[in-house]
């Protein structure tokens, strides 16, 4: 409450001499000044998860599809597809008009080349591939799936955000995938201007003017992609405070995610207007590591598990006003064919804390370190780090808790060492909980091991239950293997939900035509 008050009163104590040095450009050179959450270290949406990356990402490049308001996957380079043996062969042609930022046309071949480059960092795309006979360009606007199983989510696969199936040149899309590309050419409706680039200062993205949309109405990232300003400026403001006075002031135009703190203040803002955008938002979670230490012992995760209060975490993330958060949740996105009851109870009837003692002492845990990496300079996973290291100490575990950025949290993860050797137990992490709609694209519920993401969980049950998901054509049977798929995953804790949470964004009412979706994306966007 305290660190509120403070946020609060540091917005309201700024002045107009502690403005912005540097004003809005205004309405003549048509640019929209946008506050992103965070700086950005790469605009590589291949190599890197980030958010801010994947925001930028979706500005520069496109996609073979897009996904609109309700998730659905709808055509967005190709002009569509065709279906052949039974599932296996999918053909797909490019639409017309499509142009690098350079001016050189896209080609199949330069999807396959991109599709093959993200194969290899996506989880989604390491299922394809294991699936795949051959990718092949049969001409310039023609390129073919040949899988030796059907996979009935290839669109939905091809048309996610993060990281994104996005498509380069074909000789940057050869560049290794775990190494960034060299140059940043898209052929988005937005171009990337190097030279005015300040790292974590500015960046700016014009209007592509060679850009040819679709011809249909936008709805998230799928449909006509109409630009209606000529810049786009990303000003990255890390003080919260100072970010809220420069939008109150209309030194800035949207503010991405602002923090809750200050939310009763930008409301009552003359001339900004307060609204969630993202209407999926973020999935919290605190990620075991279940190769090294006690967290690999799935009786120490439940116990987590159910030492940890959802509503805590998300009352402290976001605020008391229930409707930016939903908690408890389990691993499928409510709302959704997914989401379902099974083993809810783990989450929904919470034991006394002398409950957690005794499952606690029936693990056999004897005090031993746990490790936990705790970001302090961003927001959210900080706010809630700190309700589950109180909730992890009180329960009876001997915690380590490391402060540190989120950056050190980056490259420390990817450590399978053990404990005294640098690893880690616990680390917390925000998923896209629009990905969270079915088990082939929930991927952190996954258990394959050492090629899981970060924490690495291992079981081949949930492992077979995902491949016999996919391989289903009964709703009804899928409906069953959601249930078994959710219901092993409280057992094995391959992560802790800490519930699902939706900042809201923050904008001059003279911005109007911001679209709802997953990601802040700029065009329809216009700047009155």
């Amino acid at each position: 409450m305290q660190r509120r008050r403070l946020l609060f009163g540091a917005a309201a104590a700024l002045t107009p001499s502690g403005r912005l040095a540097t004003p809005a450009l205004g309405a003549e050179s048509k640019t929209l000044i946008h506050v992103p959450q965070a700086s950005m270290a790469t605009l590589d949406p291949v190599w890197t998860t980030a958010v801010v990356t994947r925001n930028a990402g979706a500005m520069l490049w496109e996609t073979l599809y897009g996904r609109d308001e309700r998730l659905s996957a709808r055509p967005q380079m190709v002009e569509g597809h065709n279906v052949e043996d039974n599932g296996k062969r999918w053909t797909m042609r490019l639409r017309d008009g499509l142009l690098f930022h350079d001016g050189e046309p896209v080609r199949a071949r330069d999807c396959v080349a991109s599709i093959r480059r993200w194969m290899k960092r996506d989880p989604i795309g390491q299922t394809i591939e294991a699936r795949l006979d051959a990718l092949e360009a049969i001409d310039d606007r023609t390129l073919v799936f040949r899988l030796n199983k059907p996979f009935a989510s290839l669109p939905y696969a091809l048309a996610k955000t993060q990281p994104t199936p996005v498509i380069m040149p074909e000789r940057l899309a050869l560049t290794d995938p775990y190494r960034q590309v060299p140059e940043i050419i898209g052929s988005g409706p937005f171009r990337w201007v190097a030279d005015e680039y300040v790292p974590g200062s500015r960046a700016v993205f014009a209007k592509f003017d060679r850009y040819s949309p679709r011809n249909e109405p936008a709805s998230f990232c799928a449909g006509g992609y109409r630009v209606l300003v000529d810049r786009v400026e990303w000003r990255f403001i890390p003080d919260a405070a100072t970010a809220a006075n420069a939008l109150i002031n209309g030194e800035v135009d949207w503010l991405d995610q602002p923090l809750p703190d200050l939310l009763p203040l930008l409301r009552r803002s003359r001339g900004v207007s307060v609204e969630v955008l993202d209407s999926y938002g973020t999935f919290g979670a605190i990620r075991p590591n279940s190769l090294q230490g006690p967290t690999a012992n799935p009786a120490i995760r439940r116990v987590m598990l159910a030492a940890i209060d959802q509503v805590a975490c998300m009352t402290a993330a976001m605020g008391e006003d229930r409707s930016l958060f939903r908690a408890p949740v389990g691993y499928f996105l409510p709302g959704t064919p997914s989401a379902n009851d099974a083993g809810m109870e783990a989450v929904r009837n919470r034991p006394s804390l002398a409950e957690v003692k005794r499952m606690l002492a029936d693990t056999g845990y004897a005090g031993e370190r746990i490790v936990l990496m705790h970001p302090t300079d961003q927001s959210f996973y900080h706010a809630m780090t700190s309700v589950v290291a109180a909730s992890l100490r009180e329960a009876g575990f001997n915690l380590d808790e490391q402060s540190m950025d989120w950056g050190t949290v980056v490259q420390r993860r990817a450590s399978m060492e053990p404990l005294d050797k640098g690893g880690w137990s616990l680390f917390p992490a925000g998923f896209p909980a629009a990905e969270y709609r079915d088990p082939i694209n929930a991927s952190n519920v996954r258990g394959n091991g050492r090629a899981a993401w970060f924490g690495w969980p291992d079981d081949p049950q949930i492992e077979a239950m995902r491949t016999a998901w996919m391989d289903s054509t009964d709703e009804a049977e899928q409906q069953r293997l959601d249930r078994q798929i959710q219901q092993r995953a409280f057992e094995m804790v391959p992560f802790i939900p800490l519930g699902q949470y939706l900042p809201p964004a923050a904008f001059r009412r003279n911005i109007i035509g911001l679209l709802k979706g997953a990601v802040p994306v700029f065009w329809n966007a216009e700047k009155n």
